[in-house]
C-alpha cells in the first residue's frame, strides 16, 4: 500500500491546511513579518524582505503598464543576483507566469525554450545578453529587461532599475485562480527536443513551499490580518533549534533550478532566513563566510560536501552555529554522511528527494532532533504526499515493502502536466500518480531509497545530463560510426559521462581528445564528456537495443 502519513511528533497533524492564496502572498507576508531583516545578501549589497516586496510591486506595475500580465510568460535569464527575487515576485504579482532559463544555455537551447514557453519578455544580465539577442528572432519576446547592461541598449531593451523606477510600491489588484493559473513553467533538463516544460500552478508552488517549510521548522501554515502567508512555529526549540527569523545560510544552488526556486528563494523568505549568495564555489571562501556569518545551516548537492570535507579549513573553522545540514539532487555517499557526523556532532543531517514535476520536494528525512534518519535513505513522504512502488515494467499496483520498482508520487504539489505535450502528460500522470522513472524501494517503516534510474539520465552535481543529446552530437562526427554514453559513478559529483565509441573506417588516427573537444564545445560545462573509450562494437540485444548495462559493467 502507498505510504501517506509522515512520522512526526505525536502533537503534530499528519495533514496541513493550505491557505488558498497566490505565490505573491509569500513575499507580502515575509515583508510584513520580517521587515528590515536582510533577506538576500550579495557581496556587500543586500535587500531586506520589505525591499524585495516593494521592488516586486514596482516591477509588477511596470509589467502591467506594458500590457504584460495574466496569461503571459516572462523568462528570467539570470544567475543568482539581487535582481532575481524582485523580478520573480514581480512577475507573479502581475499575474504573469515565470519561466527560469539557465543563463549558460547555448543559443539553440535558449531559443527553443523561450519559443516553447511563449515568453513575451525576458529579464537578462549584461554578460549573457548577447546570446539572448542572437536568438530573439526565433521567439515571441518583445521586451528585454537588462540588469547591468554591457553597452548601448537596443530598441526593445530597457535597463532593469529604470524599468520599474517610479512605479507604485503597492500590490496591483490582479485576479488569480490559484488552482489553474500557472505560476511556473519550469524545464526538466535543458536539452533541445527532450526538455519538457512543467506546468506548475500557484497552488502547486504555495503548497510545496509550505510542505517544505513546515516539515523543516516544526511550523504550521498561518495567515496575517491581510491574508498573507506566515508560519506558526509550534515545535519546541529542543526539537527544532533553528527559529524562524534567525536563520543564516550561504546559497550556491541556482534559482533557475527547482530546489533553488522553492528552497533557496520561497522557503527562505517565508521563514525569515538570510540568504548570502556566492557566485561560485570556493571551499575556503565558503568556510570563512560560514564562520564569520555564524550560519545556521549548510545545504547543497553532494559535490559541495565532498569539497568541504576535502578542504583542511573544514576541520579548523568554528562551525558551532550550524544547526542542520541538508543534501539533495543526488545521493550522499555513506562515508560522507559519517564524516559529517564526526565533524558536526549533534547536528541534524538529512537527505531529500524530489523532481521538477512535483514542484521540488516529495520526501525528506525527519528534521527534528529526535527523528530517525536512515543512512542511504531520502527520508519519508512530506505532508499530504503519497509514495508507492510499482513494477518497473509497467502497472499501477503497489508492490510490498522491500521490493524494488518505479517510484510514483501523488500529492497537491504534483504538476498539472507538461506544456503542450498531452501524450507525455498522459504517460507520466495516471490517476494523479506521477511516474518518476526512478527505481526505488520503501522499507517497512516507509523510508524511501533510490537505487537506480529507469531512464538513462545521468546526474552530475545534481544536474540532469541526457546521454541521447551527447550521442547525437558525437554520431555527427565523421570519425564516429557508433556511440553509447553511460555514467561512471563518482562519489564527489554523482556520475561522469563516459562515451563508448566505434571508429568509422579510415579514421584510426583520430584521437579521443579531439573528439571530446569537438563535442564539449557544443554543450554546457556540466554535460561534458569526461572520458572516451574506443571499442569494436556497441553491444545490442536481439531487439536491437543498446545494452548499456554491459557498458556500465566495463566501468
Amino acid at each position: 500500500m502507498p505510504l501517506t502519513a509522515p512520522v512526526m511528533p505525536s502533537d503534530f497533524p499528519h495533514s496541513l491546511t493550505y491557505p488558498e492564496v497566490p505565490v505573491g502572498a509569500i513575499v507580502a507576508g515575509a515583508a510584513a513579518r520580517f521587515g528590515d531583516r536582510a533577506a538576500f545578501v550579495h557581496y556587500g549589497d543586500q535587500l531586506s524582505a520589505a525591499e524585495v516586496y516593494r521592488g516586486a510591486c514596482r516591477f509588477a506595475n511596470a509589467l502591467l503598464e506594458r500590457g504584460i500580465g495574466r496569461g503571459d510568460t516572462v523568462a528570467i535569464h539570470l544567475p543568482n543576483r539581487l535582481a532575481y527575487p524582485v523580478a520573480y515576485y514581480g512577475i507573479l504579482l502581475a499575474g504573469a507566469t515565470f519561466s527560469p532559463a539557465n543563463p549558460l544555455l547555448p543559443p539553440d537551447d535558449l531559443a527553443a525554450q523561450l519559443a516553447d514557453c511563449g515568453a513575451v519578455a525576458v529579464v537578462t544580465f549584461g554578460p549573457v545578453a548577447g546570446v539572448l539577442r542572437s536568438v530573439l528572432d526565433r521567439t515571441a519576446v518583445r521586451l528585454v529587461i537588462v540588469d547591468q547592461p554591457p553597452g548601448e541598449l537596443a530598441d526593445n531593451e530597457v535597463e532593469f532599475s529604470a524599468f520599474h523606477a517610479g512605479q507604485p510600491e503597492t500590490r496591483p489588484e490582479v485576479d488569480i485562480d490559484v488552482h489553474h493559473d500557472l505560476a511556473h513553467v519550469s524545464y526538466t533538463g535543458g536539452t533541445t527536443g527532450r526538455s519538457k516544460g512543467v506546468r506548475l500552478t500557484h497552488r502547486n508552488v504555495v503548497v510545496n513551499t509550505l510542505q517544505y517549510c513546515c516539515w523543516g521548522s516544526g511550523a504550521l501554515p498561518d495567515q496575517d490580518e491581510d491574508g498573507n502567508l506566515r508560519l506558526d512555529q509550534v515545535g519546541s526549540e529542543d526539537e527544532w533549534p533553528s527559529r524562524l527569523g534567525t536563520g543564516i545560510t550561504i546559497n550556491l544552488t541556482p534559482w533557475f533550478h527547482a530546489m533553488g526556486t522553492i528552497a533557496g528563494l520561497n522557503a527562505a523568505l517565508l521563514s525569515g532566513t538570510t540568504v548570502v549568495l556566492h557566485d561560485r564555489f570556493d571551499p575556503v571562501a565558503y568556510l570563512a563566510d560560514a564562520e564569520l556569518l555564524k550560519v545556521t545551516s549548510l545545504g547543497g548537492a553532494p559535490a559541495l560536501f565532498a569539497a568541504l570535507l576535502a578542504c583542511p579549513d573544514f576541520q579548523t573553522r568554528d562551525l558551532s552555529s550550524v544547526r542542520g545540514v541538508g543534501s539533495g539532487a543526488a545521493p550522499l555517499a555513506h562515508e560522507m554522511i559519517n564524516a559529517l557526523h564526526r565533524r558536526l556532532p549533534g547536528v541534524t543531517i538529512g537527505e531529500g528527494y524530489g523532481l521538477t514535476e512535483v514542484t521540488m520536494c516529495a520526501t525528506t528525512a525527519p528534521s527534528y532532533r529526535s527523528g530517525v534518519r536512515k543512512v542511504g535513505s531520502v527520508g519519508l513522504p512530506i505532508y499530504d504526499t503519497e509514495i508507492k512502488i510499482v513494477p518497473a515494467e509497467g502497472g499501477e499496483e503497489a508492490l510490498p515493502a522491500g521490493t524494488q520498482g518505479e517510484v510514483c508520487i501523488r500529492g497537491p504539489q504534483v504538476m498539472s502536466g507538461y506544456l503542450n505535450r498531452p501524450e507525455d502528460t498522459a504517460a507520466a500522470l495516471v490517476d494523479g500518480w506521477f511516474h518518476t522513472g526512478d527505481i526505488g524501494v520503501l522499507d517497512d517503516d516507509g523510508y524511501l531509497s533510490i537505487v537506480d534510474r529507469k531512464k538513462d539520465m545521468l546526474l552530475y552535481k545534481g544536474y540532469n545530463v541526457y546521454p541521447r543529446e551527447l550521442e547525437e552530437l558525437m554520431i555527427a562526427e565523421p570519425a564516429i560510426a557508433g556511440v553509447a554514453v553511460v555514467g561512471r559513478p563518482n562519489a564527489e559529483v554523482g556520475e561522469l559521462p563516459v562515451a563508448f565509441v566505434v571508429r568509422a573506417p579510415g579514421h584510426d588516427d583520430t584521437s579521443s581528445a579531439d573528439l571530446i573537444a569537438n563535442v564539449n564545445a557544443k554543450v554546457l560545462p556540466y554535460k561534458r564528456i569526461r572520458e572516451l573509450i574506443f571499442i569494436d562494437q556497441i553491444p545490442v540485444s536481439a531487439a536491437g537495443k543498446v545494452l548499456k548495462r554491459e557498458l556500465r559493467q566495463q566501468l
